[in-house]
């Protein structure tokens, strides 16, 4: 992750454990009905989306290279209970993408829901 102060601190910390050595821990962060989509574009107009509970999350978990790619943080907000995130995914510190990340978490700090899209086709930096 940058070094940039993050005003979407959950998201901030859920990518800084996904990038670590443990990125199974963010299993921990989600709610009893916990939801998701992530929309993974490749480019060249493929992609796949994880979507569901808590099961396509440990999918999407489960078919990621470890230790490969890393998010960095372009900036973020905090309004209420959701929080989102624009970055960055270098490969080997090279940018690959651009993603964006729109979080809820619940009153006991958890993560109810998460919405994320990731192209290669367009840039922010």
């Amino acid at each position: 992750m940058t070094d940039t102060p993050a005003a979407a601190p959950f998201l901030t910390a859920w990518f800084e454990i996904l990038d670590g050595d443990e990125p199974s821990r963010i299993l921990d962060l989600i709610s009893d009905d916990f939801s998701l989509s992530i929309l993974f574009s490749t480019g060249d107009g493929n992609a796949t989306d994880f979507a569901g509970d808590r099961a396509a999350l440990v999918d999407y978990l489960e078919q990621r290279e470890k230790g490969t790619r890393t998010h960095h943080l372009l900036s973020a907000t905090t309004l209420g209970q959701d929080e989102l995130f624009l970055g960055e995914v270098r490969r080997a510190g090279v940018p690959e993408a651009s993603f964006v990340a729109a979080g809820r978490v619940n009153g006991e700090g958890r993560l109810r829901r998460l919405l994320i899209g990731r192209s290669s086709e367009v840039r922010f930096t």
